[in-house]
């Protein structure tokens, strides 16, 4: 690891200091401390090793984030106990997102029992007030104090953009954890602005102290830091036990970053001549992390190549989704469709010349054929992609993020074109 010229001290908060890098400008160097905390650092203990195992538990589910497609501040983990940042001004509030009643929820809302699940998720904001103990804010509070961060006003299309950011943030680590048979009952994030490019992205840390996590739905095997908080008295005992919860969650979150089953897209073609089309499937493919391979058949002109083809992807375990390209009559889909239990999606490559006629024969088939007709080549991959979203959280997690952003970015250009016409 080359030696970082690291500036002055920026910040410092309960468990981590923050500092300028002189040779990065627009990054900073986030690090760790040994201490844990509770209920606003009125309990405050040395654990040894905590700024270590929070700096891996963070880095790997920034990673995790970061790969689905989730804009966040991170950059990439430096050492044991420190990752690289963007550097953000960061936005006062505690977005808290919730699966399950427990905790302050069940005393601010007495009659609720605890394990009440919420769907869709219950999102609340705490202001980051330290000497008021981080009062519950409502929306209009988070618009009324008209928060100016990096030369960006926070409005309602920055908190709108926040809150759901959270809900996707929250699905995406909610799904990670059930592969690991945990279900992620709450958790909190916050928010800066990129003072280089005046983005909102998720900042901060998300490690132990951030959530509870119950293995199997049970909440006396908590792995979270509410273990500490519920000790009746700190022992070198107790902080061992808390310790080796902190330890399991960062071994475990690792394991998120794994995909769960193996996949693959099959696209067979009636000629090279429809190999652009093909492309762009392949394309779509591999931004979902969908390994995609591209054959030539023709099921007209070659029947037996074609189910020979079918059956040696059938014959290696590894579960299918076959793509069908033919233009003109589509025999390739349904003479698929009719030999396979996998899926069959057709994407006829279709001409302006007789496209309205030929379409026909991917529409219209034979009884007892089930399979799907996608004109879009990325939206074909985009189909195969939600198949395999039902058996592997990361194709999945990759979808969901997707459909954030697109929901930012029509906020954003709404938001643009509402200033221009001003």
């Amino acid at each position: 690891v080359a030696a970082l010229k690291v500036g002055q001290k920026l910040n410092e908060g309960k468990t981590k200091q923050i500092f300028e890098l002189l040779d990065q400008p627009g990054l900073v160097l986030v690090q760790s401390k040994d201490q844990i905390t509770a209920g606003n650092a009125v309990r405050k203990d040395q654990m040894e090793g905590k700024a270590a195992i929070a700096n891996k538990t963070t880095s790997c589910v920034f990673q995790l984030l970061q790969e689905s497609g989730i804009k966040t501040a991170f950059v990439k983990q430096h050492s044991d106990t420190a990752f690289i940042a963007a550097h953000c001004e960061m936005i006062p509030i505690e977005w808290v997102c919730r699966r399950v009643a427990t905790g302050s929820f069940l005393k601010r809302n007495p009659g609720v029992k605890e394990g009440y699940r919420f769907s869709p998720l219950k999102m609340e904001m705490f202001f980051k007030d330290d000497a008021n103990n981080d009062p519950q804010w409502s929306e209009e509070q988070l618009l009324e104090a008209k928060f100016c961060l990096a030369g960006l006003t926070i409005g309602q299309c920055e908190v709108d953009i926040m809150n759901r950011s959270t809900v996707a943030i929250f699905e995406i680590l909610e799904k990670a954890w059930a592969t690991q048979n945990c279900t992620l009952v709450d958790m909190k994030i916050e928010f800066g602005v990129n003072v280089k490019t005046q983005e909102i992205v998720l900042a901060d840390v998300i490690d132990n102290d951030s959530w509870r996590l119950w293995p199997a739905g049970d909440r006396s095997q908590q792995k979270d830091k509410q273990v500490y908080r519920d000790l009746k008295e700190v022992t070198p005992e107790a902080m061992q036990m808390v310790k080796r919860n902190f330890e399991w969650v960062s071994e475990r979150v690792k394991l998120l970053l794994k995909p769960q089953a193996s996949s693959r897209v099959v696209v067979l073609m009636g000629s090279t001549s429809d190999m652009a089309h093909c492309e762009k499937i392949r394309k779509a493919c591999t931004s979902y992390g969908i390994p995609c391979v591209l054959r030539v058949t023709s099921a007209h002109k070659g029947p037996d190549e074609t189910l020979r083809i079918k059956a040696e992807y059938e014959g290696d375990g590894i579960p299918t989704v076959f793509v069908a390209v033919a233009g003109r009559s589509n025999g390739l889909g349904p003479v698929m469709s009719g030999n396979t239990a996998y899926p069959v999606i057709n994407c006829p490559p279709l001409t302006p010349d007789w496209g309205s006629q030929d379409v026909w024969s991917s529409l219209r088939m034979p009884s007892g054929l089930g399979c799907s007709t996608i004109l879009s080549p990325e939206a074909s991959a985009q189909f195969a992609a939600q198949i395999f979203g039902l058996s592997d959280h990361l194709v999945w997690c990759k979808l969901r993020a997707s459909m954030l952003n697109t929901w930012v970015s029509l906020k954003l250009a709404d938001k643009k074109l509402q200033a221009c016409s001003l």
